[in-house]
């Protein structure tokens, strides 16, 4: 069969799907994969899978109506091309404008993956209201024609089904995230816990609760100034992102280290005692699921998506979102009764070995669209 990958993000389908499009070409089908500028590094990547690529042009963030035109046409000409059998989109704009391409040139199966919410959802301004309203309308079109809808969490699923952005909750399957490689994170016990050192990994943007990491490590690191506290990730376009200048006077304060972006977090991982995320929402993070494949405790969010990775008091803590003394008491637990960092650390690769194992995970997506 001849299968379309459609995501927003270049990197992801390498980070994100490599193993789902390994999968795919080892099961004999014909794959592209499609997303907006592959850098040399994912095409090459792509190449030795044994996965064709095409460049489509979506504008991650915001509704800009010409350029979303363009992207729908793009997505046609390419449709129409390739005459694939089976497509499977993910993320807010491939998810919707694919699917409406799909279903208009009549591509027997659709299929979509809802990562999370998104900017679009979260809490904001009333300016954000009508792109909204906007999003939904949409969603509730392109939806309507995907045999199977794939959720990462129950309650996105729920907001679906209650917006009526999914005709019924039959359409759609619930897996565990996008899984994580635990071969490729394998597992490292934390080998010092005199100072614990906490880590951040996301893009920049507000929602990841970035906001809130800081304040409470600036809390904490007034009782235990000898405590590290690091922020790992891309700069983003988002309108909600996080400026560079605001990095630095962090860093000129002294209250956290910023490392960057790198294409491979695992040194990071392993250098740090305690992962943290205080995300708004997820659908379900990824950096979470190898933090945990890693062997460390994590410390994050009880939101969608998030909830779902930790038992509270058993691989970690669950603090309430946007709660930065909640946060910072979380924190101070790892530091006062070290010994709890190893045990977490273990159950929570315990936990992902169960559930998050990517090619578990993988077999249910396969299984469901056929393939």
């Amino acid at each position: 069969m001849q299968v379309v990958i459609f995501g927003g993000f270049a990197d992801s389908l390498v980070n994100f799907r490599g193993p789902l499009l390994r999968a795919l070409v080892a099961n004999g089908h014909q794959v592209t994969a499609c997303a907006p500028s592959a850098t040399a590094n994912v095409l090459g990547k792509l190449t030795e899978m044994g996965v064709d690529y095409r460049d489509v042009s979506v504008s991650r963030t915001g509704l800009n109506p010409l350029s979303d035109i363009k992207t729908f046409w793009s997505l046609i000409i390419l449709i129409r091309e390739l005459k694939p059998d089976v497509l499977l989109s993910y993320t807010i704009k491939p998810v919707i404008y694919g699917s409406l391409a799909a279903r208009l040139l009549g591509v027997p199966a659709i299929y979509s993956m809802i990562t999370g919410l998104g900017y679009v959802y979260s809490s904001g301004n009333a300016e954000r209201k009508w792109v909204t309203r906007i999003a939904t309308l949409l969603y509730r079109f392109a939806l309507n024609g995907n045999k199977r809808v794939f959720f990462q969490n129950p309650d996105d699923r729920s907001f679906f089904v209650r917006s009526e952005m999914l005709t019924c909750i039959e359409q759609s399957v619930l897996i565990n995230g996008s899984g994580v490689d635990l071969q490729h994170f394998a597992y490292d016990a934390v080998k010092s816990i005199k100072f614990p050192s906490f880590l951040l990994i996301a893009r920049l943007i507000k929602d990841k609760g970035i906001g809130e990491y800081v304040e409470a490590a600036r809390l904490v690191k007034s009782r235990y100034p000898d405590v590290n506290f690091c922020l790992l990730g891309p700069l983003d376009s988002n309108p909600n992102a996080i400026s560079a200048l605001q990095i630095g006077e962090w860093e000129a304060e002294g209250v956290i280290s910023y490392l960057g972006e790198t294409s491979d977090v695992r040194p990071a991982l392993r250098a740090c005692s305690v992962y943290v995320l205080p995300s708004y929402a997820e659908g379900t993070p990824r950096t979470v699921l190898e933090a945990m494949a890693t062997g460390r405790a994590v410390i994050t969010t009880d939101v969608p998506g998030c909830r779902e990775t930790v038992v509270d008091g058993g691989n970690g803590f669950l603090v309430p979102p946007r709660d930065v003394s909640a946060l910072a008491e979380a924190m101070s637990r790892f530091i006062e009764h070290p010994e709890l960092i190893r045990c977490m650390g273990s159950e929570g690769r315990r936990m992902v070995e169960d559930k998050y194992d990517v090619h578990k995970v993988n077999a249910v997506i396969l299984e469901v669209m056929g393939l």
